[in-house]
């Protein structure tokens, strides 16, 4: 777990520490933002397209293949990325970086499944949900302080040592726990996940990123595309004897349960990342450094306390945190709808705090709980399903929420009489941002009322005492 933990840490960490460089690397490669913006759209592209295929990769590769192999695919985008001469390279890197974090999420939470029994998986849960909040949160803030003092190439050169500890710790300790199968490979199941799931992916991201918006071309006829492939992609793998990717897993109920309230939480903590930032710089004037201390509290307790909320699943089981998380989620997005020029740095501070502290009290624990129904033989389908509906949702929140906020500036500026005014294009942000989070409180309601019918699973093949490194019969 130390070796997984270490690897995927870094690579997530690597996902946001780019993006503060980005007014940099305009100026340097002489780019537009719309081009520049593919450094984090491709790379959530590979990601997307990448984990429904780990569920074939797992049969096929061991444990320390996958991860060895993902982790030198990162070091490679690293090494590319520090010392890209253009923007080209750049971009190559990035992607080969995203291919080598696509492989990492999945293959860890595969191995928690493999190697814990049921009642100690909450705690090993929690502890890659602190990977998955920590090192994101602070991603930002480690950006500006390497910026200050050196250059963006800093962002990859202090990276790439950690990477390349990683793979030699992990060659020393990492242990093979998955069976090695050789399920027959589909290609046009490959070709079908590729083209729905980096379809939608593709589409949302370009749609959230301003490029035309939704009645851009290449936004809604990326997403149709996605959406029937998608559609045949499922028919597919329902009439396959060894699907690539088993969508049979939806039968079982709380793990279909727990797609859906992961779908609300991603959508939900992903536009609360956007917004947020584009409230308190463009609609209540804080300085970025302002900005980035305001964010840092929540970030880094959903992190501290991830681990925290899996010890207690493990001891509680998932009702006593998912039902007081989602009315947290409620409360928030409330009040998030209702703030103004006259809220406080203090408020902004306590509030995305709270939401982060509710976040983490749905996130690990539904997800656990969601895979501990699964049998043996569908961990890694169930763990592919549901890191790909991390990407999708996060994808569809981004655009959804700022689709949402646009109309709502829209709608504020036509009523006003100097809609070109600084005042009043800040008072228009407020507005448009209010109006997001008003949809994200029906959201929210949305998901307290599914988390009343969550229920403690119990693995169904899991025998006591037996060894698990051992395929189950």
């Amino acid at each position: 777990m130390i070796s997984l933990i270490m690897g995927a840490f870094f690579a997530i960490l690597n996902e946001t520490l780019l993006n503060v460089a980005f007014t940099d690397l305009i100026v340097e490669f002489n780019v537009s933002a719309p081009t520049i913006q593919w450094l984090a759209t491709g790379f959530m592209l590979v990601v997307g397209i990448l984990v429904p295929i780990t569920a074939l990769l797992t049969g096929w590769f061991t444990t320390r293949q996958m991860f060895i192999g993902a982790m030198i695919l990162f070091t490679i985008g690293t090494i590319i990325c520090g010392f890209a001469p253009n923007f080209s390279f750049l971009l190559l890197g990035r992607l080969i970086q995203a291919g080598g974090t696509g492989l990492l999420m999945p293959v860890m939470m595969n191995t928690i499944l493999l190697i814990y029994p049921p009642h100690k998986r909450g705690g090993a849960m929690g502890t890659i949900g602190l990977v998955i909040m920590f090192a994101p949160a602070i991603g930002p803030t480690l950006s500006g302080i390497i910026l200050e003092a050196l250059n963006w190439r800093w962002l990859f050169f202090i990276v790439l040592p950690f990477a390349v500890f990683s793979i030699v710790f992990a060659s020393i300790y990492l242990k093979n726990v998955s069976e090695v199968t050789k399920p027959k490979v589909d290609f046009i199941s490959v070709i079908l996940s590729t083209l729905g799931f980096g379809g939608i992916v593709f589409g949302f991201s370009s749609a959230g990123e301003g490029s035309g918006g939704w009645t851009h071309p290449e936004v809604y006829i990326s997403v149709i595309v996605g959406i029937v492939s998608l559609i045949l992609f499922v028919i597919r793998q329902l009439r396959l004897e060894e699907p690539m990717l088993d969508v049979r897993v939806f039968k079982y109920p709380m793990f279909a349960l727990t797609a859906v309230l992961l779908i609300i939480t991603m959508m939900t903590l992903f536009s609360t990342i956007i917004l947020l930032p584009m409230l308190l710089r463009g609609g209540l004037a804080f300085t970025a450094f302002m900005t980035g201390i305001a964010l840092l509290p929540g970030g880094l307790i959903n992190g501290l306390i991830s681990p925290i909320t899996g010890k207690l699943f493990d001891k509680f089981g998932p009702r006593k945190l998912v039902i007081p998380g989602t009315i947290i989620l409620v409360v928030i997005m409330y009040l998030f709808s209702n703030v103004t020029k006259e809220t406080s740095i203090i408020t902004f501070i306590v509030l995305h705090t709270l939401l982060s502290i509710g976040i983490a009290m749905i996130m690990m624990p539904t997800q656990t709980n969601g895979l501990n129904e699964l049998t043996r033989n569908h961990y890694s389908h169930g763990t592919a399903i549901l890191n790909t509906l991390q990407q999708v949702a996060a994808a569809i929140g981004v655009a959804f929420f700022i689709s949402i906020m646009s109309t709502g500036q829209s709608r504020y500026l036509s009523g006003v009489d100097d809609p070109t005014s600084a005042n009043e294009i800040a008072n228009s942000m407020i507005s448009g941002v209010q109006m997001a989070f008003t949809v994200g409180l029906v959201f929210a309601i949305i998901g307290l009322i599914l988390s009343f019918f969550i229920k403690r699973t119990v693995a169904p093949d899991y025998v006591e005492n037996e060894p698990v490194q051992k395929p189950l019969h």
